[in-house]
C-alpha cells in the first residue's frame, strides 16, 4: 500500500519562524550597539522596520543606524515575499502528493488479479475485509465516503472512491479481474444495485451480498448473487447453535481459523485434468486429507462418500485434515 509523503509545512514554518527571529534579533542588537538605544526602543524599531509599517523613527540615527534600518526593511520585504512563496510551495505540495498518491493507487488496483472487492466499508464490510486480508488475499474497497476510505488506506488496503452500484467504478476496482465480490452497504436497494452491475460485468464473479430487511435475500438472489447473508439472522442462528451444541461450533470456528492449528477445513475446487481429478476419496484418505462432502457440479450435496467415489471435474470438496497437508493441496 502507498504511504502519504511526509509533508513539507513543518520544516518550513520552522525555517520561516527561525529566520524571523534570528533576523529581529540582529536588528535589535544592531540599534542597541549602533545607536546606544535601550531594549524596548531597538526592538519595537526592528519590528517596525521588518514589518515595513513605515512609523517614524524612534530617535534620530546617524549613518550606521541608517544603513541597518535600510537593511532590515529589505529583510523584511524577503521575508514577507518568501512566506508567500512558502505557503504556496506547501499548498502545491499537498495538491502533488494526492495526486501521486492516486495515481499510484490507480495502477496498484489495475495490477491485480483475483482479488476481492467489498462494497460499503462500515462494520460488516471492515470485518469481511480483515478476514480476507488474514486469508492472505487483496481487498479492493469501494465507499463513497471520505472517513470510510480513510480508514481503509489505513488499515493497508487498495481503496477506489465512488458508487459501487455504477459500472464506471466497478471497473475501476477490477471487477473483470476479481475473484468475488461482497456487497456489504447499509442499503438493501444499493446492495441489489451493485449485484446486477457486477454480474453484468463479469458472469464468473462469485457475489455475496447482504440483506437486512425481510425478501431482500430474494431480490439480491433474483439479482445475482451467489450467496445472500443477513447479519441478524446470522447472528440469531449461531447464538442458538451456541445454545444448543457449544463444542460443534466451537470446534468448527477453530477449524476455519487462521490461527497456528494443527488442523483445519477446507473447500477445493476440481478442475478437468488437474491432480484430484480422476482421484478417489481413499486415495486421499491415505495422504490424510478427509472428506466431509463432495459438492456436485449441479450444486448437490454428497456426504460422507464412500472411498471408492471418484472425484470429477467441476466439482469442489470440504476437506478436513492437516493444515500443512490441505495447504500443499491447494498449492
Amino acid at each position: 500500500m502507498t504511504r502519504r509523503p511526509e509533508s513539507v509545512v513543518p520544516r518550513h514554518v520552522r525555517s520561516w519562524i527561525a529566520a524571523v527571529l534570528f533576523t529581529a534579533g540582529l536588528g535589535t542588537a544592531g540599534y542597541m550597539v549602533l545607536e546606544g538605544w535601550n531594549l524596548s526602543d531597538s526592538l519595537y524599531m526592528a519590528v517596525i522596520t521588518l514589518t515595513t509599517v513605515g512609523f517614524r523613527e524612534v530617535r534620530e540615527m546617524d549613518t550606521a543606524g541608517r544603513l541597518l534600518t535600510m537593511a532590515l526593511a529589505v529583510a523584511g520585504v524577503a521575508i514577507i515575499f518568501g512566506t508567500v512563496g512558502i505557503v504556496a510551495e506547501a499548498v502545491l505540495a499537498e495538491a502533488a502528493s494526492g495526486k501521486r498518491e492516486a495515481r499510484f493507487m490507480k495502477r496498484s488496483v489495475e495490477a491485480l488479479h483475483d482479488h476481492f472487492i467489498v462494497c460499503g466499508y462500515g462494520r460488516v464490510g471492515s470485518m469481511v475485509a480483515r478476514e480476507l486480508v488474514r486469508d492472505g488475499h487483496d481487498v479492493v474497497v469501494i465507499d463513497i465516503r471520505p472517513e470510510s476510505l480513510a480508514t481503509a488506506a489505513a488499515d493497508g488496503l487498495f481503496t477506489v472512491t465512488g458508487d459501487g452500484t455504477t459500472d464506471a467504478v466497478l471497473v475501476e476496482a477490477g471487477v473483470e479481474r476479481a475473484r468475488g465480490l461482497v456487497s456489504s452497504i447499509d442499503s438493501d436497494a444499493n446492495n441489489v444495485y451493485v449485484t446486477l452491475s457486477a454480474r453484468a460485468l463479469n458472469p464468473a464473479l462469485f457475489i455475496v451480498g447482504r440483506a437486512g430487511a425481510e425478501g431482500a435475500d430474494l431480490k439480491l438472489l433474483q439479482a445475482g448473487a451467489d450467496r445472500v447473508v443477513s447479519p441478524y439472522t446470522m447472528a440469531g442462528r449461531r447464538i442458538a447453535e451456541l445454545a444448543l451444541r457449544p463444542r460443534v461450533v466451537e470446534f468448527i470456528d477453530a477449524a476455519l481459523s487462521r490461527g497456528d492449528l494443527a488442523f483445519t477445513m477446507e473447500e477445493l475446487e476440481v478442475h478437468e485434468g488437474g491432480p484430484l481429478a480422476g482421484r478417489s476419496v481413499g486415495e486421499l484418505r491415505v495422504q490424510g486429507v478427509f472428506t466431509l462432502a463432495v459438492v456436485q457440479a449441479a450444486g448437490g450435496y454428497q456426504a460422507n462418500p464412500g472411498d471408492d467415489r471418484v472425484l470429477a471435474g467441476g466439482e469442489h470438496i470440504i476437506v478436513s485434515g492437516s493444515a500443512r497437508v490441505l495447504h500443499d493441496l491447494a498449492e
